[in-house]
């Protein structure tokens, strides 16, 4: 035998080992377990909670239940998953703070200071906390098509699946002082009177997502010439701050036309 051939041919033990022809490769566990969370996202979304089993979302995913409870051990364990780490950022995102609002709102986030609250136009920081949350919401909902649908039927519904874990992490102390800029504007004449302000979210919610959620809805019943074409994201946060800031603020008075 060739000496030289023999010591340098390797080893079987020292040879990587080939994979077995047709064997996939192994998925990386991160990506596998955020692609779940992605899909069963997306199937709470379209056809609701309590309609998805874990054998939709692994059917879904091509993969076996078993590898599902691999990555979550119980169903509940993986609606967890979905709210704290697909929902609950969407509300950090919504409700950090707005910067001329927060001047408004004091330093603790949560009561006014009368003298920065004083000298601040009230209409001018109630207008950019609206526009501002609206276009956090849109934007919110751009990112993630599954959020309208999801909010609307599994939190905002009685019967809503998320309501219980969800609610917790809405920060009602945010809530309040949204509403404090508003009254605050309103005492100083400066928005409708008859506006209640811890109602506004509540506007902007119905203005914001309802329509997203319900967009393939209203084209299949819209009966106008020429037919409704999808109304896009911007065309729904334009709409909604017309409408929130025409209800909620008098127009500015025109100076007399000069004769």
């Amino acid at each position: 035998m060739n000496k030289s051939l023999s010591a340098s041919a390797p080893s079987p033990i020292d040879a990587p080992r080939a994979r077995r022809p047709g064997r996939p490769a192994r998925p990386d566990a991160a990506a596998m377990r955020e692609q779940l969370l992605d899909i069963a996202t997306g199937l709470f979304a379209a056809q609701g909670v309590a309609a998805t089993t874990i054998a939709h979302i692994a059917q879904r995913a091509a993969v076996t239940p078993a590898m599902l409870h691999y990555y979550f051990k119980s169903r509940d364990q993986l609606i967890d998953a979905v709210v704290l780490e697909r929902v609950v950022p969407v509300i950090g995102f919504v409700w950090s703070p707005v910067p001329l609002a927060s001047e408004a709102e004091g330093d603790d986030g949560k009561s006014p200071s009368p003298a920065l609250a004083a000298s601040l136009d009230p209409a001018t920081a109630a207008r950019a906390y609206l526009v501002e949350i609206v276009k956090r919401i849109v934007q919110s909902a751009t990112e993630r098509p599954w959020l309208p649908a999801l909010w609307i039927h599994e939190v905002v519904n009685e019967g809503g699946q998320l309501r219980e874990r969800v609610l917790p992490h809405v920060p009602t102390e945010r809530l309040a002082a949204f509403a404090t800029v508003i009254g605050q504007a309103q005492q100083r004449g400066a928005t409708t009177p008859g506006v209640e302000p811890r109602l506004v979210f509540l506007s902007i919610l119905g203005l914001t997502l309802l329509p997203l959620a319900t967009s393939n809805l209203w084209r299949r019943l819209w009966q106008g010439d020429p037919p409704m074409q999808a109304i896009d994201t911007d065309a729904i946060a334009d709409h909604a701050i017309a409408m929130l800031t025409g209800g909620l603020f008098s127009p500015p008075a025109h100076p007399a036309a000069a004769t």
